[in-house]
């Protein structure tokens, strides 16, 4: 050892000492000019609890905000426009939180709940458990002795059921590992089911645990589920941990992983959610029904169905849903200001790790250490160890100092730090050798949890926490070493050279295979070559050279006089002369959609401004334009580059289907965003996505499985315009019709039933009763009607909204709303050849059973 005064102290203080200990510091820009814009309000403050909760920045709840501001929303179990957007940005919401743990609805579902403590209890409250008889062995209940209280309170649970509890030390899950019980010849598999729970990340040191756990309980391999058979689930309380690091659910498929969203944004708080396992879900059996979770009940008598999708049953009540939507604002302002949760962890346990090398070698004069530090590691692989340090103070004599003196000693420098036992009794008695007898003799001494009682016969009864967040600094790590050698070491301070020479010459692992530390979500696209290509013919022509429209009915009784595509869904059409077909309709129809800031489909009947949006094709140049009157045009390219690393990848929905899609950049978004004077973005759908097709499903057998684009329904819609003229004579004669001039102009009202085919004919609504047509050469297959909706009240030239011709249609067809017929090509999928629709080409359809005409 060797004494140093407290300037040589201060020079280990120092940003230039610190990136000695570790190279990784901050996000790409100054961490400071980033506290000063995001978080203002901790200037002179050292906030050191974000284990407890994290800090929001500024801009998250200013997104926020203006979101609330801007948008109303409804109660999601009622169904008009405000509910359904609070429905869909909900289930938006649901998607990126399964992206950020990199997996997906099929895998796994979001249930919300008022926080990780409320998730537990779901579990503890609907888990099968089975008690024990003299036919079979009951459930166990096992837990690591190092968890939160909330997660050895299933227990109270379990207790009253005849269920077994097991307490398993951390060393005993591989230490007692052995081959699983087997079963023997002409008995039956047992299938009783058993629940292990540990923490990814332990809240009272920061510890690490094996996440290959998960895997290791599932298959009976380890410790406790090697002794019992049955089938064992696996808990994996992830609310610690996830604050600072990435949690892979495709690799560590755990059953139940209750989170709370406050330890990752910090706000909003009183929102948590148990992510489970589809499989899983599957077993749970919950008994009380409330408001939304019901199919069917009755008053009078014990009959009740609950819903059959798994959220829906354990939603009780309306969900917090403003909170919910606020959550989509956490994972954005997180991923601006951090770009991922591997720079995070870096950033974090740098912060940790400086600050465990430093305290560790601090000494009193006389060379007692300053501190001790309760872990099980040297803070040298963030693998098995977060960004939080445990320990006690001790004074030169070697006794503990107690932590309630700490605290207010802390409060009066300004740094927020915790201290107690931390709802974790089982760490705290492992690392202050607090023996049971201890803590019930604490207990008539008068000391309970959470109170000031920090000593008791000079034993402690707690320690003291420091934990680090994404926006702590290099500062916070200075002023609390200052406070700590200012205020608690007998001078002249002394460092432990020879422990911090060994600690800073020590090579910390970043990585470890034990814990994946891709940034997730990984946002990797895989295709062939990297690149997503159709083929098109060589006749197709660039966008300036279409064949002209002139001419294009040939006066047949039936033939294709109109054929338009809409590259982006509710925007205007582009009309060509003749197109090719893709593997999802009409090349590049409805691939693109505009989405607002939460992720959510923007059609006309949010944002009837959508229609003015008219896009081009130009296949020469291989790119899309956008454009507006009054505005520059903004392009994107029609293909995308699935090599490029830099594209981000979204999850949203179109009727009820999930889709896969790409964002298509800042400056389209940006370009939209003004026009529409909203905030949105323009999204592409992954070229590798299939979505396949529900309407009509008996029928579509008939020719194999049909692929969509964006679509709502089908991949093509036809009207006759016979049917148009029919109803435009219907609309004429109505007394006080509004718009006359625009229902004069048939080209107008064709507008506005955004169809893909237009044909002549000589008998309206003749094609409701088609069961398939040929185009050409093209066969199609006529897979039901098109139910219409308030859409079609939206002027495609002045995005007015006007009661017609949904009133009329309504009118003329006794009261039904359908017009136009959904299409499928029957050979999408299985030629190799082209096939181009051109207008003017002969309509042959066959006809099925006959309907009633109006």
């Amino acid at each position: 050892m060797e004494t140093h005064s407290l300037q040589d102290f201060q020079d280990l203080c120092t940003l230039e000492s610190f990136k000695s200990f570790w190279h990784y510091y901050g996000y790409g820009v100054d961490q400071q000019e980033l506290i000063d814009r995001e978080f203002k309000r901790i200037k002179g403050v050292t906030y050191l609890d974000h284990a407890g909760t994290t800090l929001f920045p500024e801009s998250q709840i200013k997104g926020f905000y203006d979101d609330i501001s801007r948008n109303v929303y409804g109660n999601p179990h009622s169904h008009n426009p405000s509910s359904r957007l609070t429905h869909d940005t909900v289930e938006s919401v649901r998607y990126r939180i399964l992206e950020h743990f990199n997996t997906c609805p099929e895998e796994y579902s979001v249930i919300f709940t008022s926080g990780c403590t409320a998730a537990l209890k779901v579990v503890a409250d609907t888990f099968p458990w089975k008690a024990a008889s003299n036919e079979r062995p009951g459930s166990q209940f096992c837990y690591l002795t190092d968890n939160h209280t909330s997660v050895v309170g299933i227990r109270g649970v379990t207790a009253l059921q005849g269920v077994g509890t097991v307490s398993v030390l951390p060393c005993e899950v591989e230490t007692r590992a052995k081959k699983p019980p087997t079963q023997t010849n002409g008995e039956e598999e047992c299938s009783v089911p058993h629940l292990f729970c540990y923490p990814a990340q332990s809240n009272f040191s920061g510890r690490k645990y094996p996440l290959s756990y998960v895997k290791g309980i599932q298959s009976q391999q380890l410790y406790p589920a090697c002794e019992h058979r049955g089938r064992w689930f696996v808990l994996l309380d992830a609310a610690c941990f996830v604050s600072c690091s990435p949690l892979d659910l495709s690799q560590y498929p755990a059953d139940f992983v209750p989170i709370s969203f406050y330890k990752m944004f910090g706000f909003p708080t009183g929102l948590g959610a148990l992510l489970v396992r589809n499989e899983a879900a599957e077993v749970l059996r919950k008994t009380y029904f409330g408001g939304g979770t019901a199919a069917a009940y009755l008053v009078a008598e014990d009959y009740f169905v609950p819903k059959p999708n798994v959220v829906s049953r354990f939603e009780d009540g309306t969900i917090s849903f403003l909170d919910i939507i606020s959550l989509h604002h956490g994972f954005e302002t997180l991923r601006k200001l951090t770009g991922s949760m591997l720079n995070i962890q870096l950033h974090t346990f740098g912060l940790a790790r400086y600050t465990y090398i430093v305290l560790s070698c601090l000494c009193h004069s006389n060379g007692k250490p300053v501190a001790q530090i309760h872990c099980d590691n040297d803070f040298q692989n963030m693998a098995e160890q977060g960004a939080v340090l445990n320990f006690s103070l001790l004074d030169c004599h070697g006794q503990t100092v107690g932590y309630s003196q700490v605290d207010k000693m802390a409060s009066l420098f300004n740094i927020h730090i915790r201290t107690g036992c931390f709802c974790n009794t089982g760490a705290c008695q492992h690392y202050l050798a607090i023996s049971n007898q201890n803590v019930k003799s604490n207990l008539h001494a008068g000391h309970i949890c959470g109170d000031n009682i920090d000593l008791i016969e000079g034993r402690p009864t707690g320690s003291i926490r420091v934990s680090f967040g994404y926006m702590s600094s290099f500062e916070d790590c200075q002023n609390f070493l200052r406070f700590v050698v200012n205020c608690f070491v007998d001078k002249p301070l002394i460092l432990d050279q020879k422990r911090l020479t060994k600690l800073k010459s020590a090579e910390p692992m970043k990585f470890a295979a034990s814990n994946d530390l891709r940034s997730i979500p990984n946002g990797q696209l895989g295709h062939e070559n990297g690149q997503a290509i159709t083929p098109l013919p060589e006749r197709i022509t660039p966008c300036e050279d279409i064949v002209s429209k002139e001419g294009k009915n040939n006066g047949s009784s039936h033939t294709l006089t109109n054929l338009f595509i809409y590259p982006v869904k509710s925007c205007a059409s582009f009309e060509v002369t003749e197109w090719p077909l893709g593997p999802q309709g009409l090349l590049y129809d409805r691939l693109w959609m505009v989405v607002n800031e939460n992720g959510v489909c923007l059609s006309q009947k949010r944002e009837p401004k959508l229609c003015l949006i008219r896009p081009v094709i130009c296949l020469a140049s291989n790119m899309l334009q956008l454009q507006v009157s009054g505005m520059e045009v903004v392009t994107v390219p029609l293909e995308t580059s699935l090599a490029n690393s830099d594209l981000r990848t979204s999850q949203s929905k179109v009727c009820g289907d999930r889709v896969q899609t790409v964002d298509c950049g800042e400056e389209v978004s940006a370009w939209l965003s003004e026009f529409l004077g909203k905030p949105c973005r323009l999204i592409r759908q992954r070229p590798e996505f299939l979505r396949d097709m529900k309407f009509g499903r008996g029928k579509v057998g008939d020719c194999g499985t049909t692929a969509l684009s964006l679509v709502n329904e089908a991949q093509f819609l036809l009207i006759n315009r016979a049917s148009v003229s029919f109803l435009q004579e219907h609309i004429a004669n109505r007394h006080n019709s509004e718009n006359e001039g625009t229902w004069q102009d048939m080209e107008q009202l064709i507008q506005r039933f955004r169809t893909n085919l237009v044909i002549s004919g000589q008998e309206a609504f003749a094609e409701d009763d088609w069961s398939d047509l040929t185009v050409g050469d093209i066969q199609f297959q006529v897979i039901g009607r098109c139910g219409r909706c308030q859409m079609i009240g939206v002027d495609q030239k002045s995005a007015t909204r006007t009661q017609e011709p949904l009133r009329s249609i309504s009118e003329c067809r006794s009261g039904k709303v359908t017009f136009g017929v959904y299409l499928a090509h029957q050979s999408a999928r299985n030629t190799t050849a082209v096939p181009i629709l051109s207008v003017g080409a002969r309509v042959i359809p066959r006809i099925s059973e006959p309907t009633d005409k109006p």
